[in-house]
């Protein structure tokens, strides 16, 4: 007995092409050459996204456009960078690390056109545009033809011949990538590639997968965005698509052919072709058989990627009506829209129930005619028969036939359900701004403070470099990253001096954010007084309690606190287009101390992913964190006799918060004041004393007279600290 049978590709194509073509060539095989059914694990779309350097794992051939993981082939060791930040008096210093890499990652055995967005551990890492969203060095893409040469990177970071070109296979090199954001080691990445323009046949990824060896024969070829074709052998990587597409092999003219079940039969069993004997026997009449509906599934889902959804995996079910409980799943690698899912599945579905109905037949010799894979019609039978296999024995030929559903189903739109993208967005440039400020603790300073804020125009911008200027040299010094974007912007409307004491109700402050994403918030009182809402406007810290947005990134602020921490004095030095800051310790960084010497100034320099040259900035350096504040409560006033009477009360910059029943704590190593007479000649009379108030007696200013200061004089009064002389609180009297 000899047997002609029609097999899908997987039991086929098991092993070698050419084992597969020797055995099938011929049309007839015995049965116990053929291929036993192989074990097979359920394919499972996320080991698409899997990045291993596992030797012996495959190398996928792309077809489309499709977002895979790749295997890292060569890499460097991690290149350490130390920053190390310099601690001030009573500050220890501080050292700290970054780490970047240099690595190679292969995507594809077949080589690719270009490559688009890049997804770092589930996050947009270069978006459409070829943008990097963290620090990179350099990238590029080897395409993978077999004539490409050794990257001088990796020529040479190895010994002489001993890292290949790796010709052949297309793969994405990073250069010096910054791996801070991803816990200092190398990501997981996934990269969307185009390795042919616009969608690709089936039958084109057939041929090109199989070298040739499978000639498909479809009269009208599906048609996919994208296809990754991976495993170990020929069927594993085309066996997705068999699956969903219901393709069968064939041999026919000495070749492997990929056929699909025909819309029109090919063929025709003829009146003439069933046979009424054998041997003198009266032949089998043709046997009907049907399995039963519940055998067959009730439900079929098909996995797939959907481009609308960045190429995550999606999923399409149809159900049919009837009994069962059977469930069925299609994992097909493959890039598709949702509506041309759906209908598949839908098509799979039908195809399986209508399946259901086979049919054994024994034919005269005419019948060999008919190749096996033909679809066919069936005298007395309705529908369209797919010739299974065709047996000669007895003098007969019999034919298996199993019915195929005809006709194409119409697509309907369906949906890719809702998924959470992350916005592509340009870096941008880098806006800073570089402040001295004064404590904003509890606790009495020990150093200036100094602080840059930085964000960017554009809603993308992440994080710049921070570069030092050193002073003796001019060169410049890395002192580490900026915190993540602060709240930042200018002020278009500034409001009129008021008294720091009260709220300022009839005030009100007006503020262009530097970006859309930008928002503000409003504060009660309990949160005012505990510190939220607190934002450098100008030179002046001001607190606010309202904010309204106004439209087009603009904010009005009312309900405000003026002149916090000491800084009554900007008050009357605002001016329209002045920055606004607001202070939340986590998007500031802290300038080290070893750079701010008081009297000096600071340069710093930031360049981020977005910056074409470095963005600087400048303060001078006063020491407001370790000064005295100015005294408040100043008065004069004349004394029986002659003479002045000079008060004032002592602020602390330990002591910010109102505490009944106790004076704040005295923060300096002793309690000294300077108070200085002055007019238009200069200052011509200076005091020290220990304690608040001093007596400016009737002799004082006799001789102040006679010696020519007679009239205006101003008197400022300073706290001395334990770091030097503070802010002054200035009376004027006439002598």
């Amino acid at each position: 007995m000899a047997t002609i049978v029609l097999t899908a590709v997987g039991s086929v194509i098991g092993g070698p092409i050419g084992a597969a073509i020797g055995a099938v060539i011929g049309r007839t095989i015995d049965q116990q050459v053929l291929f036993a059914p192989k074990g097979r694990e359920g394919r499972r779309l996320n080991d698409l996204r899997l990045q291993t350097s596992t030797y012996g794992t495959p190398i996928p051939r792309l077809y489309g456009t499709m977002r895979v993981a790749g295997t890292v082939i060569w890499s460097t060791d991690l290149i350490e960078t130390r920053h190390h930040s310099g601690g001030g008096k009573s500050r220890p210093s501080s050292t700290t690390y970054t780490y970047s890499a240099s690595f190679a990652v292969a995507l594809s055995s077949r080589p690719v056109g270009s490559i688009g967005r890049v997804w770092a551990d589930g996050n947009l890492l270069r978006g459409a545009a070829g943008d990097f969203k963290s620090a990179i060095g350099s990238f590029r893409l080897a395409a993978g033809w077999e004539d490409q040469p050794l990257d001088p990177l990796m020529g040479a970071a190895g010994a002489a011949g001993s890292v290949p070109a790796y010709r052949g296979i297309a793969y994405a090199l990073f250069e010096d990538l910054d791996l801070t954001d991803f816990g200092n080691r190398i990501p997981s990445m996934t990269f969307e590639l185009v390795s042919d323009t616009g969608a690709v046949s089936v039958q084109t990824i057939a041929q090109d997968a199989s070298g040739g060896a499978i000639v498909a024969d479809l009269p009208v070829s599906p048609m996919v965005d994208g296809y990754v074709a991976l495993g170990a052998s020929v069927a594993e990587s085309l066996g997705p698509l068999v699956d969903a597409y219901g393709l069968y092999i064939r041999s026919s003219g000495g070749a492997l052919r990929l056929v699909q079940d025909a819309a029109v039969a090919e063929g025709a069993i003829g009146t003439d072709m069933p046979a009424l004997s054998a041997n003198g026997k009266p032949a089998s009449k043709p046997r009907l058989t049907r399995d039963p509906a519940e055998n067959t599934p009730v439900r079929l889902a098909m996995r797939y990627f959907d481009a609308s959804r960045d190429y995550q995996a999606g999923m399409q079910t149809a159900t049919r009506p009837g009994p069962g409980r059977r469930e069925m799943m299609i994992d097909l690698p493959a890039t598709l829209t949702a509506s041309n899912a759906q209908a598949q599945a839908m098509t799979r579905l039908r195809a399986t129930y209508t399946a259901r109905s086979a049919m054994e037949l024994q034919c005269g010799w005419s019948a060999l005619a008919l190749p096996v894979g033909a679809i066919v019609t069936v005298p007395g039978q309705a529908g369209l028969w797919r010739i299974e296999s065709s047996n000669w024995e007895d003098m007969l030929v019999k034919l298996t036939l199993r019915r195929v559903a005809s006709g194409s189903l119409p697509l309907h739109a369906a949906s890719a359900g809702v998924t959470v993208s992350q916005q592509d967005i340009l870096h941008g440039p880098t806006h800073i701004e570089l402040a001295e400020l004064p404590g904003l603790g509890d606790v009495a300073e020990s150093a200036p403070i100094a602080v840059v804020a930085a964000a960017g125009i554009s809603t993308g911008w992440r994080r710049a470099a921070l570069y030092v200027e050193d002073p003796t040299t001019a060169s410049l010094t890395s002192i580490g990253t900026t915190a993540p974007s602060a709240i930042m912007g200018q002020v278009t409307s500034i409001p009129s001096p008021r008294g720091g004491h009260l709220y300022d109700i009839g005030g009100a402050l007006v503020v262009q954010m530097l970006n859309s994403a930008m928002t503000l918030s409003n504060a009660t009182d309990v949160q005012l007084s505990q510190g939220s809402n607190l934002a450098l406007v100008g030179d002046e810290l001001i607190q606010f309690g309202l904010a309204t947005p106004l439209g087009g990134g603009q904010w009005r602020l009312d309900r405000l606190l003026r002149g916090r921490r000491g800084t009554e004095a900007a008050m009357a030095a605002h001016v329209t287009g002045e920055r606004f800051v607001l202070l939340e310790q986590l998007r500031l960084f802290s300038v080290p101390s070893i750079w701010l010497s008081p009297g000096g100034n600071i340069d710093i320099s930031a360049i981020g992913i977005g910056d074409l040259t470095p963005v600087s900035a400048n303060s001078a350096i006063t020491g407001q964190a370790v000064l005295p504040l100015a005294p408040v409560h100043a008065q004069v006033r004349p004394v029986v006799g002659g003479g002045w009477r000079i008060d004032w009360v002592r602020r602390s910059r330990a002591g910010w918060r109102w505490n009944d029943g106790t004076d704040a704590p005295l923060a300096e190593e002793q309690e000294l004041y300077r108070v200085e007479w002055s007019d238009s000649g200069g200052i011509f009379r200076t005091v020290e004393v220990a304690m608040p108030g001093h007596d400016y007696t009737a002799a004082s200013v006799t001789a102040d007279i006679l010696a020519g200061h007679a009239g205006a004089v101003d008197l400022t009064i300073r706290q001395i600290g334990t770091y030097g002389a503070g802010a002054a609180a200035v009376l004027s009297i006439t002598i």
